[in-house]
């Protein structure tokens, strides 16, 4: 028999949201690891629901939460398959400097952050040599995570040139709490921003590091570390980042060619296999 909802209190109501929200995430960014690859079948329910640690009804809830997204599919008497993942990953050429907030309005996805920290650190050793700087010199620090389309998506970590001009620290946070990235930042500033290096690499988050409990983290993964350094054109560094992003939240491509032969236009052209 169904269990009704009359006796319960608003708070009790409010808890079991809480734990479907819960749920919900946790197996979003399980199906995130890549273990289970689309049209795959997922463990019984009751096997889930121990993984989770939570009950088969708060279970069913998420799952139908992530059927509507079409996340999963759930086929009557077979059992429950991997969907195709909702797209709200950020795109990303590596052949041009775009602002992430840009490649977000590209695609229609919402940028916000969370736990948004702005301080003055000493650089220390590393950042202190890249600009060529005392390491116990003060430079404004800026860590938060960033959230797409309401769910955590990279923690992002900025440390910007001492002698670099920023806006009042209300009004940068201003900034930050809608969207832009300190690379829109800089520019607004009228910084001569040229170009950055990047280095990507790939790096493993638990439930236990600090950016893998940042980011909502229920289970070990891999991530993508991008480091930026960008620069002035003539090549003086104004600003460090380093930018961790989970499963799906950021895909990169890069066209190459062949140094003699330049690259053609694909407007017009028919697609060849």
């Amino acid at each position: 028999m169904p269990t009704s909802h009359r006796g319960q209190s608003s708070g009790d109501r409010e808890a079991r949201a809480s734990l479907v929200d819960v749920a919900e995430e946790a197996l979003r960014r399980w199906l995130a690891t890549g273990r289970h690859r689309v049209g795959e079948r997922l463990p019984p329910e009751q096997e889930l629901s121990a993984r989770l640690g939570i009950s088969r009804g708060t279970l069913r809830t998420a799952l139908g939460r992530l059927e509507r997204s079409g996340e999963i599919v759930r086929r009557q008497g077979s059992g429950t398959y991997v969907g195709q993942a909702a797209s709200w990953a950020l795109d990303e050429g590596l052949e041009k400097l775009v602002s992430y907030s840009e490649l977000a309005r590209r695609r229609g996805v919402r940028l916000e952050v969370s736990e948004l920290e702005i301080a003055q650190r000493p650089l220390g050793p590393e950042l202190g040599r890249l600009y060529e700087l005392d390491p116990q010199t003060s430079a404004t620090t800026i860590t938060r995570v960033l959230l797409m389309d309401g769910q955590p998506g990279a923690r992002m970590a900025d440390v910007v040139r001492p002698d670099i001009p920023l806006p009042a620290p209300g009004k940068l946070r201003q900034a930050l709490e809608r969207g832009q990235m300190v690379l829109d930042v800089l520019l607004k500033q009228g910084v001569p921003v040229a170009y950055n290096r990047s280095r990507i690499e790939a790096c493993v988050l638990t439930r236990e590091d600090p950016v893998g409990i940042a980011l909502g983290v229920t289970d070990t993964m891999g991530a993508l570390q991008i480091e930026h350094v960008t620069c002035t054109a003539e090549g003086a560094p104004v600003e460090h980042s380093t930018d961790i992003f989970l499963p799906r939240s950021l895909d990169l491509h890069v066209v190459r060619w062949l140094e003699d032969v330049p690259p053609v236009p694909a407007i017009g052209r028919a697609a060849r296999p």
